[in-house]
């Protein structure tokens, strides 16, 4: 099993599974970030006792087997995997809570454990949502010259109706699923893909043991952070996007984690081809410019940040 972290009072609570709605309510953000609308007012007691689902052939334990055998090997993580995921088709998937909720997906804390032994992880599992629900704020963008093999499912997602949402909400699974897949690979610092099932996309669990999830980089109190280190681990994950071509095309202070020390970089569903795309490097140079301005706001000098984009521009073999 791969190394926990310690707790820390800035992390969020998850919410538990099927708790009230009345916690605190979390602080809005723009339309550019995603949305941590609700947390706990209670601890969330990780022994309590989950029913039995009601169908025949489930688990006895949890809510559903392990859905490992239903993905193809494409659909899963590259290897060599880490120790810590668990395989085994014994093993029952339960459900302990939510993350939190955002424009087109939600994500919630999921267990996959063997019973009657020690095997055991926690996963983030991020789900795209229904068409009833889904509000595809960068649809245009990121789906621009991308053609569907069947016209009718081009022309259902251009039209937007229930079957075209359904295709977008696969694209945009299946983009991020191979970007993360692609970028670990690579080195960069994001959060292990396990696998994908249709919309759902199980990954690293970037928090502790107890379920306590990582808080992001904007949520960082001055005295937590280690700005010189922290800008230095962002810079060698965004030379490696760059080297390979890309860059995160949504960075910002919003979706980065920042994990007892470890920066890691999450929502990369739309990095964009910087070589292949006629603004690739305004992409580039406006996701280092995102985040700068937060490291800037507490102590960095600016001319680093003009620095890093220097640099992933040639690392990207871009002309400027």
């Amino acid at each position: 099993m791969r190394e926990r972290f310690a707790d820390s009072d800035s992390f969020s609570r998850i919410r538990p599974k099927g708790a009230s709605r009345r916690g605190r309510k979390a602080d809005r953000f723009d339309d550019a970030e995603p949305e941590y609308l609700y947390f706990p007012s209670e601890e969330f007691d990780f022994e309590e006792d989950h029913e039995a689902p009601t169908t025949p052939d489930g688990p006895a334990v949890g809510d559903r087997w392990s859905t490992w055998d239903q993905s193809t090997p494409t659909e899963k993580g590259p290897q060599p995997r880490p120790d810590w995921v668990v395989t085994e088709l014994a093993a029952v998937d339960t459900e302990l809570g939510i993350v939190k909720t955002g424009k087109e997906a939600d994500v919630f804390l999921l267990e996959r454990a063997v019973p009657g032994t020690e095997r055991r992880t926690l996963m983030a599992a991020k789900r795209y949502r229904d068409a009833q629900h889904r509000m595809f704020h960068r649809d245009s963008g990121y789906l621009e010259g991308r053609q569907h093999k069947e016209s009718r499912v081009s022309r259902a997602m251009a039209k937007r109706t229930a079957f075209g949402k359904e295709a977008i909400a696969g694209q945009w699974a299946a983009a991020e699923f191979s970007a993360l897949c692609r970028l670990w690979s690579a080195g960069v610092a994001v959060p292990y893909p396990v696998q994908i099932t249709g919309t759902e996309i199980l990954m690293e669990f970037v928090g502790d043991e107890a379920g306590t999830a990582a808080p992001r980089l904007a949520q960082l109190r001055a005295e937590e952070a280690d700005i010189d280190d922290l800008w230095e681990q962002l810079g060698r994950s965004l030379s490696l996007l760059a080297y390979d071509g890309y860059a995160h095309g949504d960075l910002s202070a919003y979706n980065i984690l920042v994990h007892q020390g470890r920066l890691v970089i999450i929502d990369v569903p739309q990095i964009v081809d910087v070589v292949a795309n006629p603004r690739g490097l305004s992409f580039l140079e406006r996701d280092v410019r995102n985040v700068g301005a937060w490291f800037v706001s507490r102590g960095l000098p600016p001319e680093r940040v003009e620095a890093l984009v220097q640099s992933l521009a040639e690392d990207a073999r871009l002309r400027r």
